[in-house]
């Protein structure tokens, strides 16, 4: 099984600011969901987290070395990163809604990100037949991720809420990844 979750949550966060490739801590509220969230999910086999460094804190409260993987990290926002998304145009929001490449100035393209992701998902997913792997990620990837295992659906991320902390779950069957659950989150969480 793949455990895709979200991290725990930052400053940034907490403000609603759009954050991409910056890269602040988890706060103490943080902290208590990343401890909470691998205590509900109990005991795995291999931990794998984006290499920021709230992804990777959260990660550590598996209790297991955390392997990083470049392919995991947020979607670069370029000149919109740490911006409020109130403060972005109407027209860019439907540029990423509706063009997957589509990029912010200094930024990334939804394609890119999923690209990426699938490649990532694939080479975990023959293990996950038979092994617990948690993946600790964020918002954008979680929902690259939900695309792929349904088959590739093109901008199905604009039409999912993804929570803080939350938890994506996806098994192996016969064809390929198959979604157990989407955007759970700890009782209290």
């Amino acid at each position: 099984m793949l455990v895709v979750v979200r991290h725990g949550r930052t400053a940034d966060n907490a403000a609603g600011l759009l954050l991409g490739r910056a890269d602040p801590d988890i706060d103490a509220v943080g902290e208590e969901q990343a401890t909470a969230l691998a205590a509900w999910i109990g005991p795995v086999d291999r931990v794998v987290s984006s290499p920021l460094l709230r992804a990777r804190r959260t990660a550590e409260a598996f209790g297991l070395e955390v392997e990083v993987d470049e392919r995991w990290i947020e979607l670069d926002y370029g000149e919109l990163d740490r911006r409020p998304p109130t403060e972005i145009a109407a027209e860019v929001w439907s540029h990423w809604r509706h063009d997957p490449d589509w990029a912010p100035p200094g930024g990334e393209s939804m394609r890119s990100l999923d690209v990426r992701v699938a490649a990532a998902a694939d080479e975990l997913l023959p293990e996950a037949a038979t092994a617990t792997i948690v993946v600790v990620t964020h918002v954008s990837p979680i929902k690259s991720v939900l695309s792929w295992a349904v088959g590739g659906i093109p901008q199905v991320g604009f039409r999912t809420r993804v929570g803080q902390p939350s938890v994506t779950r996806i098994a192996v069957g016969r064809d390929g990844p198959v979604l157990h659950s989407f955007n759970e989150s700890p009782p209290n969480g």
